[in-house]
């Protein structure tokens, strides 16, 4: 053959070996087709369908694999249309969706069966088909729990803001944070977030996301919170969690005085004094009154937290008041600027004369006089009315009667002020004889009853009352020029007879009103039946003069009972003749009674 020829046999021969051991470029392994994606979430139910639907197909003959590290594990089998399930698993949550036989139903989905499943269908014969199961839960609500210790922003360093957690989702859900509505990003020496996970054993994830940052004094009411995003089949969902705010601590730069409450101040107001700064947390504080005398500011006591109380607020109040800071962790010392505290007030409040009188007839000049720091007006009024007779300082009485004489009211207000005002009463006395409320009076009474009569009477120089039967007086004074006597006395027949008369008594004069008592019958019903009558304590009081022409002075009667207990009286007497007259024609039979008066009466009715 020759060398040259067995050369290229040779070669020749090892080329077909390569080819054969190497294969052609382009006619390699066939990658597997492209899966489809079925989602699903936690506890539902996965529908696998193995390719597209055949209306005409009997799928007889079909197997179902897991893939599991490139690993084809049978799980189900469908033979003449009957499904069969292999052990392991998934031997009690695979079934035939509708008895179709291209469509298999998992139940009871759990994270571990995010895996990829193949059907291989003989009959009919059909490509080997891929279905990739996707799994979904949604976190729980989102939790969040702030720093309580606080941040201080001086500390050139990142601290914990804030922890924030999701449990039992699935997948991860992605958390995003927020501070004041605004997401956080990551900056360096500025902002740090710190997320770590766990997987739980159902195989959901417990979420843990630190947020770390740099605090400035503006943040101290930074409202911060997270976000968890998460996919479900339905779409993209969040939630948020609550807000949280963070202590933030930061020196103070300035202190000031506040007093409470705000605007004009009045003698009586309750006042609070405190200092303030734009520092966190407050430092102590010590509160300072300058001296009137000496120009010295003294420190002045305060409540355990630092508060000054004026209760009440009086003029010797006003003054400078200065706030002073001491921060403890500094050792710094701040001092406020002086503040005026106003105490307005109305005192001293005077008339004059003190005590005037005059003749009846006569006229009286009343002077006002007060202190204020303020303006002051004046207005004149009748105590026992309210009437307003005039304003300002000067109140002229002129041709002044026997009832011009009582309590009359300075009042010293200052407008700019609402309700500063102080009042001095003041009495006046007319020069006369005692006035009474009336000459005679009828009382009604019963028989052994205990009664208390009661008098009245005024004058200046103001009088006295003494009675002309025996009891027990009391006395008291409505006013200066006033006195009531209340008798107490036993109804009896002597008392009845005579009656009973008080006397008042000046050094100008005397009066005397008379008490007519009359008992208590069934002829007694008259309009003037209006004294108190009864077993028990019963009070008289007159009200018309008798020895004056004026109607001014009206005295306060007693509520009176007699006629509750005189009308009881007559209803029974009332009750006795009818019942009286009811039993005599009963007896003359005129009166129908009992079953034959109801047959009288029938027969009657029917003729």
């Amino acid at each position: 053959m020759g060398l040259p020829r067995l050369v290229c046999a040779f070669l020749f021969a090892a080329c077909c070996c390569c080819r054969r051991a190497t294969g052609v470029p382009g006619e390699g392994k066939q990658p597997a087709p492209t899966p489809d994606v079925v989602e699903v979430e936690v506890g539902g139910t996965a529908l696998l369908k193995c390719g597209p639907s055949l209306p005409s197909a009997n799928f007889s003959h079909v197997d179902w694999f897991l893939i599991h590290k490139e690993r084809q594990i049978p799980i189900f089998h469908v033979r003449q249309g009957q499904g069969q399930n292999e052990p392991g698993e998934y031997e009690h949550r695979l079934s035939l969706h509708e008895g179709s036989g291209d469509t298999l139903a998992l139940s009871q989905v759990t994270p571990h069966d995010e895996r990829v499943f193949l059907c291989k269908s003989k009959r009919p014969r059909l490509q080997d088909h891929y279905i990739e199961l996707q799994v979904y839960k949604a976190p729980e609500e989102p939790t969040i729990q702030a720093n309580a210790v606080g941040i201080h922003v001086d500390r050139q360093e990142l601290r914990e803001v804030a922890t924030c957690v999701g449990r039992n989702g699935y997948p991860i859900p992605r958390v995003i944070w927020y501070k004041n509505g605004r997401p956080l990003q990551e900056e360096e020496n500025r902002v740090h977030i710190q997320s770590s996970q766990i997987v739980e054993s159902s195989g959901l994830y417990t979420l843990q996301s630190v947020l770390n940052a740099q605090l400035v004094k503006e943040d101290k009411d930074a409202q911060f919170y997270c976000e968890l995003s998460y996919r479900l089949p339905s779409g993209n969902r969040m939630k948020e969690s609550r807000e949280v705010t963070v202590p933030v601590f930061y020196p103070a730069e300035k202190v000031w005085v506040e007093v409470e409450p705000m605007g004009l101040l009045k003698e009586g107001d309750h006042v609070k004094i405190r200092c303030l700064t734009d520092g966190n947390p407050q430092p102590h504080f010590t509160i300072n009154k300058q001296n009137s005398r000496t120009g010295e500011m003294e420190e002045e006591t305060t409540d355990e937290n630092g508060i000054l109380f004026l209760e009440p607020a009086q003029k010797q109040h006003s003054g400078l008041y200065q706030c002073q800071s001491l921060d403890l962790e500094t050792m710094t010392t701040l001092s406020s600027d002086p503040q005026e505290l106003l105490v307005n007030y109305v005192s001293d409040v005077q008339v004059n004369p003190a005590a005037p009188e005059a003749q009846e007839g006569g006229s009286l000049t009343l002077t006002c006089e007060a202190e204020s720091n303020q303006d002051l007006e004046f207005e004149w009024l009748r105590d026992k009315t309210g009437q307003l007779l005039g304003k300002g300082p000067v109140l002229q009485l002129n041709n002044l009667k026997q009832e011009a004489g009582g309590r009359y009211l300075c009042v010293a207000s200052v407008p700019n002020v609402p309700g500063l005002n102080h009042t001095q009463p003041v009495s006046v006395g007319i020069f006369g004889s005692p006035w009474m409320a009336s000459k005679e009076r009828k009382v009604w009474v019963q028989e052994n009853a205990l009664l208390n009569l009661s008098c009245e009477a005024s004058g200046h120089p103001r009088p006295t009352i003494s009675w002309n039967v025996n009891g027990t007086a009391t006395e008291w004074n409505p006013d200066p020029q006033t006195i009531v006597s209340t008798l107490n006395v036993l109804v009896t027949p002597e008392l009845l007879e005579t009656g009973a008369e008080c006397t008042a008594t000046n050094s100008l004069g005397s009066n005397t009103t008379i008490l007519v008592l009359k008992l208590v019958t069934l002829t007694t019903l008259t309009p003037d039946f209006s004294q108190t009558t009864g077993f028990s304590t019963s009070t008289v009081s007159p009200h018309t003069r008798a020895n004056s022409t004026s109607t001014e002075k009206k005295l306060p009667q007693p509520e009176s009972k007699g006629v509750v207990i005189v009308a009881v009286i007559a209803c029974v007497s009332v009750l006795a003749v009818l019942g009286a007259t009811l039993y005599f024609f009963y007896k003359k039979g005129k009166l129908p009674c009992g079953r034959s008066g109801k047959q009288e009466m029938e027969r009657n009715t029917s003729i």
